[in-house]
């Protein structure tokens, strides 16, 4: 499904919105409506029910439960308890979960956990109409076309090319693709350009914020390592993608190109760890935080939630221990930088060799 979607990219991003910190967008994957790609390329038929009222919105989910099927809900991530995220009336993000049964009070539903997650039915309700453009929309899915998998196949990987190479389809060039790691490895040692990190995320909470991030913001760490569906930029995921691509499209040189996205997943994976160096004890601590509460919830679930909370509060303290007393003076933010640069240019040379197997076996 990754690779059918539109497989990996690479893309780079800062943000700054009055009165929240500002924080860095490392994109891993493609992000132009994979999921609408994924039901096109497939040839998945949708059962699509949307409605404005919460009361039909509750018996829709009921109706559609009764008939054995699971339906995908959209629902608000800061709205669902087991986020534990702070509300906030500027954040939001509707995300889909899958309903899997109810009782009329109480909805059990999968999302991302290997466990089964429980929320009342108000809370997800309320959860479910927090956007205009998702409000109460739930879909159940008929089964892919076993023909088209050879065509999506390809489409996918030609569209990982695009996004590597071309004009990405919003947004500026030098956001996306090889060009965004230029820009990205330019601005960790420019010292003139207001972009670049010793201006715009010097040594201090600025800093923090854009390596290790916040309980509500992802920093640099969470999308190498937590944000997608893998770690490593999912890197390895995609490597494995094509070995089964190879073997559905009949091109043997794809597994080419996947050994060298393996090679470049065992970067992503040293790339993260310098994010938040141990030999920094208050970045190797919030590396280890994130980590856990994020390894925890996967493999607990809501039984885990004491323990996320723990961790949350923690790295709150973190923050503002950053902003009081940040451990690295300038020269060793320097440093830490010039690392992070030098991997980056590495991993951007084996995905250049790896991307051009790809363009040579299926273009």
């Amino acid at each position: 499904m990754l690779g059918v979607s539109g497989g990996i990219a690479f893309g780079y991003f800062t943000f700054e919105y009055k009165g929240y910190l500002p924080h860095v967008s490392l994109l891993t994957r493609n992000t132009f409506d994979p999921f609408n790609t994924i039901l096109e390329r497939l040839g998945i038929a949708q059962d699509v029910q949307q409605t404005n009222k919460a009361d039909v919105a509750v018996t829709n989910l009921q109706n559609v439960l009764e008939t054995g099927l699971y339906p995908l809900a959209w629902a608000d991530y800061f709205s669902m308890p087991y986020n534990d995220l702070v509300s906030d009336h500027a954040m939001w993000g509707m995300m889909p979960i899958l309903a899997v049964k109810s009782d009329g009070k109480t909805v059990t539903v999968a999302d991302r956990s290997s466990q089964p997650l429980e929320v009342s039915m108000e809370t997800l309700t309320q959860a479910r109409g927090r956007v205009k453009l998702d409000k109460y929309r739930l879909m159940t899915l008929d089964a892919p076309q076993p023909t088209k998998l050879a065509g999506a196949v390809h489409k996918g990987i030609c569209q990982t090319i695009k996004l590597f190479t071309e004009q990405p389809p919003k947004g500026a060039r030098d956001n996306f693709g090889f060009a965004a790691y230029e820009k990205l490895s330019d601005m960790l040692l420019n010292t003139r350009n207001k972009q670049s990190w010793e201006r715009y995320f010097p040594p201090g909470v600025r800093m923090y914020h854009a390596l290790a991030g916040s309980p509500v913001q992802p920093g640099m760490y969470d999308w190498v390592n937590i944000w997608g569906s893998a770690d490593g930029a999912e890197r390895g995921l995609y490597a494995d993608f094509l070995d089964e691509a190879a073997l559905i499209l009949k091109k043997p040189a794809l597994k080419d190109s996947a050994e060298m996205f393996r090679e470049s997943y065992q970067l992503w994976l040293k790339f993260g760890d310098a994010i938040l160096p141990d030999d920094v004890p208050l970045l190797g601590e919030s590396k280890k935080l994130i980590q856990k509460k994020y390894d925890l919830f996967i493999d607990k679930g809501n039984d885990a939630l004491t323990e996320i909370k723990k961790s949350n509060g923690r790295l709150r303290e973190l923050l503002k221990k950053s902003e009081e007393d940040f451990p690295l003076s300038q020269t060793e933010a320097a440093d830490l930088r010039s690392n992070l640069r030098d991997l980056l240019l590495k991993i951007s040379e084996v995905e250049q060799g790896a991307i051009d197997v790809l363009q040579t076996a299926v273009l």
